[in-house]
């Protein structure tokens, strides 16, 4: 990095890109212009941070480019927006080598791709650590999908595994990551894959009431929307089973309901949807709103780690 200097690395990592209609202009300028159709867009940002968000001895400079973008498109998604473009700030050591960035920038361009977008620009800076930050733009093409709205009634419903990033990092603290049988949580750990089209191809006749991505831990984020909705929220434990993540809690001694519950970052999606209408494709009932306050688990309050606390 420190011998290719800032602008030869950004002409590197942006030559033979192709830009997605969502940008009307792109690297090269001093600001790129990101397409409002509706007059409006959604916006969001994340921070990466060596060793507090990602490892580079855990995960490959691809995994952890998909990864900074993965969650930034499931915050716009779970809005119920389609993501347009991603503006990138990158810091890392001068001795950084130029060919970790480039696959870095790969990753980033190709979960970008599979969220329908393009990365518009950006910012690299010499630090002492490797930070990641994106910014997302997304293109509300329906009314916003808040945490506000569910209602005593509502079905609450998931989209995507739940817990099997949790028990890859769990694996990998271990350090069991060598075993095959656990080949595939790891892998969920490194790259999360947020269903996106389980949102965006949601039917008309769905009436979702609200709406949150998974990042922080299933009854986190549930949680959010309980107390936004000023309603309680009831899981069954049964719903949420997973046989997947049997054989590594076994192996490890942990129960899987543990990382379904808090294991956070799987970006998953978890809605409500009015108890008129049906549960969509792709999606699974999972609990039900009632009146009251907080999130319950078979109508019984939870004690222990939520999920993710950034300052914890």
């Amino acid at each position: 990095m420190g011998e290719l200097g800032e602008f030869g690395l950004i002409a590197l990592v942006n030559a033979g890109r192709t830009q997605t209609p969502g940008v009307l202009l792109g690297p090269g300028d001093d600001a790129a212009v990101i397409a409002a159709p509706e007059g409006r867009f959604v916006v969001t940002t994340d921070m990466l941070v060596q060793d507090r968000h990602f490892r580079t001895d855990w995960s490959s400079p691809q995994e952890i480019g998909r990864k900074a973008i993965a969650q930034n498109a499931a915050d716009v998604v779970a809005m119920g927006a389609v993501p347009s473009a991603f503006v990138v700030g990158l810091g890392c050591p001068a001795e950084t080598p130029v060919e970790f960035v480039r696959a870095l920038a790969d990753g980033m361009w190709a979960e970008a791709g599979r969220a329908g977008a393009s990365i518009a620009g950006g910012d690299m800076v010499r630090s002492p650590l490797i930070v990641i930050s994106v910014t997302a733009f997304g293109d509300p093409r329906r009314a916003p999908i808040r945490l506000s709205g569910a209602r005593p009634g509502d079905v609450v419903a998931v989209a995507g595994p739940l817990g099997h990033s949790g028990a890859g990092f769990a694996v990998l603290s271990a350090g069991t990551a060598g075993k095959l049988e656990f080949a595939d949580v790891v892998a969920a750990h490194r790259v999360p894959r947020p269903p996106y089209d389980a949102v965006l191809e949601l039917p008309d006749t769905a009436e979702i009431t609200a709406l949150t991505d998974v990042s922080d831990g299933l009854l986190a984020d549930l949680g959010h929307i309980a107390e936004s909705s000023r309603v309680s929220i009831d899981l069954e434990s049964a719903a949420l089973a997973d046989p997947e993540l049997e054989a590594v809690g076994k192996a490890l001694g942990v129960s899987p309901l543990d990382w379904i519950l808090a294991g956070g970052e799987d970006h998953a999606f978890a809605a409500t949807f009015a108890d008129s209408s049906e549960v969509p494709e792709g999606w699974r009932r999972v609990g039900r709103v009632v009146a009251g306050e907080g999130v319950t688990v078979d109508g019984t309050s939870r004690t222990g780690p939520a999920g993710w606390d950034s300052f914890v």
